[in-house]
């Protein structure tokens, strides 16, 4: 079984993918690391973001097993991956590694931002998560403060909403939702309840059963 969970920052979609995958005994990945990691050499190699040779030499590169996430997870690191994600050249070379994963035994679990649209088109569930911008980045903050970096709720916000605007606008694999995801705004819900809202959906796809 493969489910793909996509939407913008902060909405939600990569909490729920890992109990999602807990739940269901799958794999999981958070797509948004590889970007992130790309984004990260770059910066490491003081190179200019919108260098498309260097990242997808950066890309091509890239060993998920020697992810740091605290490092990936980091403001600046986030900013350069929102960059790098919309150089056509670097999705394609992190595509074959995303669709490999996603036909791992028994199944997978994958969030991102165009995993029901272009990475796995064909997965047997397709959500689609978002959340208001503000809520989105007082959840921002709070993550951010949690791991000891400052953060300040305006200058978050605006950032969100940038990085919505270059993912929704990119040429490749922009961010919306596929024809067939299931809707689930967490705007109002706490993780438990989004979480259960998530399999809710998942079930009644499964089965066959319309959602009430």
């Amino acid at each position: 079984m493969i489910i793909a969970i996509d939407g913008p920052a902060a909405s939600g979609k990569g909490t729920i993918a890992k109990y999602v995958a807990q739940v269901y005994g799958l794999h999981h990945l958070d797509t948004g690391l590889l970007y992130r990691a790309v984004g990260k050499a770059m910066l490491d190699a003081g190179h200019l973001l919108d260098d498309t040779a260097r990242a997808i030499e950066a890309a091509i590169a890239l060993d998920p097993k020697q992810f740091d996430e605290n490092a990936l997870k980091l403001q600046s690191v986030t900013e350069a991956a929102s960059v790098v994600a919309a150089i056509p050249e670097v999705r394609q070379a992190l595509m074959s590694y995303q669709r490999q994963f996603a036909m791992k035994t028994p199944g997978a679990v994958l969030d991102g931002r165009d995993i029901g649209t272009v990475i796995a088109p064909g997965a047997d569930v397709k959500l689609f998560v978002v959340a208001t911008p503000e809520v989105r980045a007082k959840r921002r903050v709070l993550e951010l403060k949690a791991r000891g970096e400052e953060a300040d709720e305006k200058e978050v916000l605006a950032d969100l909403l940038r990085r919505d605007e270059r993912d929704s606008r990119r040429t490749a694999a922009p961010l919306k939702a596929a024809p067939d995801a299931h809707l689930l705004d967490t705007t109002h819900l706490g993780i438990d309840a989004a979480f259960r809202a998530a399999v809710a959906i998942i079930e009644a796809a499964r089965t066959g059963r319309k959602r009430r």
